[in-house]
């Protein structure tokens, strides 16, 4: 189930691709030239629907969200306001991307015969759809540009908030890491690079690179369905991936690349100036046991400093981590999800889940073997920095919560200040059935 509040134009579902069309298309109101059609109010309803939004809002609401919708994307034509292509194009890529890694499609060939279209089909009706969304996007950001609140008016959304409505807060823990990077030996770095140059021949020779990525490349993401990075910038990329990328002529397989993930050859199925749609099949060296051991000996002698020296973890972690992302801050791990450093219980990683809850706040780990972010062999040690217990929020504890609320309705009030202003200077006209709606909003009903 999913909780849906509505707030005037960011009720935000692609048309045409999501939803399958279920009426014949009746234009039912207007915003300067921008037609509003009856599909588009039923495709979102029905897709709301499908996907148990709860509260679901009534046909009237999500027309008034579409209203707002084509006033501020009609505004942005006004004062020509534009978005970049390749923002388009990445967007794209990223919803392209999440269709194909679904369950329920899991390759492009599945995604096509879905909606029996061709990739490039699917793209061309979603793009219009995703620029005006980047578009309001960035509409929104030049209005609220600059928005900001004092403690004062955190306090008074504070409170302002019943009792009964103050949000619950799951436990929260933050954590330290020290990471050894095992190394490879030369005999297993020469034997990847030898298989590689081995299926690389077969390629050459008229093999199929998807196939091949599926039987044997070693990346999660992309193996199964056959190496597909989906298009992606230079700086989306490792360095040395998109220079030996953006080299490739189309169809062209490339020579081995070495990155901080291994081994690489690559294919290019198609290119912009600016962007690449490559397929990749990445095989990483194997880690010796006696590798691994000496990596634990390493760290073991580390955290032995640390329990008989007084040599604080994240001092050790800044002086002897080998992980550079998270070293210069005293091994402090950033969550992903959120780009805090705190993680819910259940958003660590099966293993660290099992080893935090049985640490006390300043305890650490013996070292373990684990895998990092570019799906490397690490010996590694936590520390459990921090703990929170599950508790209703309070302003000591959760600042940061009624902070981005109170900014939350700040945003709100002024971008409904500007929803009314432009609707008294902008042409709209509402048709049947709509007419009788209470909207949020007053003015609609002008002509």
């Amino acid at each position: 189930m999913k909780i849906f509040k509505l707030t005037c134009f960011f009720l935000i579902i692609p048309t045409g691709i999501i939803a399958q069309r279920m009426m014949a298309d009746e234009i039912i109101g207007i915003v300067g030239k921008m037609p509003v059609l009856y599909s588009e109010v039923e495709d979102q309803y029905l897709q709301l629907k499908a996907n148990e939004v709860k509260p679901l809002p009534s046909k009237c609401q999500i027309f008034e969200d579409l209203l707002c919708q084509k006033l501020i994307v009609n505004q942005a034509e006004i004062d020509s306001v534009v978005v970049d292509e390749s923002e388009v194009d990445a967007e794209l890529d990223q919803r392209i991307n999440y269709f194909i890694n679904q369950d329920q499609f899991g390759s492009e060939e599945k995604l096509e015969e879905y909606f029996g279209k061709t990739i490039l089909e699917i793209r061309k009706d979603m793009r219009n759809d995703l620029r005006d969304q980047l578009l309001m996007q960035k509409m929104k950001g030049d209005i609220v540009s600059g928005v900001t609140t004092t403690p004062s008016e955190v306090k008074s959304l504070y409170n302002s908030i019943p009792s009964d409505s103050i949000p619950f807060v799951e436990s929260e823990v933050e954590i330290n890491q020290i990471v050894i990077y095992p190394t490879s030996n030369d005999q297993s770095i020469f034997d990847v690079k030898n298989k590689l140059l081995e299926i690389r021949e077969r390629i050459l020779k008229g093999e199929s690179f998807l196939k091949m990525a599926v039987m044997y490349s070693e990346d999660p993401k992309t193996s199964a369905r056959g190496g597909d990075m989906g298009w992606t910038a230079k700086a989306e990329v490792d360095p040395a991936y998109a220079k030996a990328a953006f080299a490739l002529k189309e169809g062209q397989v490339s020579k081995i690349v070495e990155s901080p993930y291994g081994y690489d050859i690559i294919q290019l199925i198609e290119r912009t100036e600016t962007r690449v749609h490559t397929r990749r099949l990445l095989m990483k060296p194997k880690i010796a046991l006696d590798e691994k051991e000496k990596a634990k000996t390493k760290l073991d002698s580390i955290l032995h400093y640390i329990r008989v020296d007084s040599l604080a973890f994240d001092k050790a972690a800044m002086r002897y981590s080998q992980d550079e992302d998270t070293r210069i801050d005293g091994g402090l791990l950033i969550n992903p999800s959120t780009g805090n450093t705190k993680f819910k219980l259940d958003q660590l990683d099966p293993k660290e889940f099992n080893i935090v809850r049985n640490l006390k706040v300043g305890e650490f780990s013996e070292p373990y073997e684990s895998i990092d972010n570019k799906g490397k062999t690490v010996i590694r040690a936590i520390r459990l920095k921090s703990k929170t217990d599950a508790h209703k929020a309070n302003l000591k504890m959760d600042f940061g919560i009624f902070k981005q609320l109170a900014l939350e309705k700040k945003n709100k009030e002024i971008l409904d200040d500007w929803f009314l202003d432009k609707i008294k200077v902008t042409y709209i006209k509402i048709n049947e059935p709509y007419k009788d709606c209470s909207f949020r909003l007053k003015g609609w009903l002008k002509n």
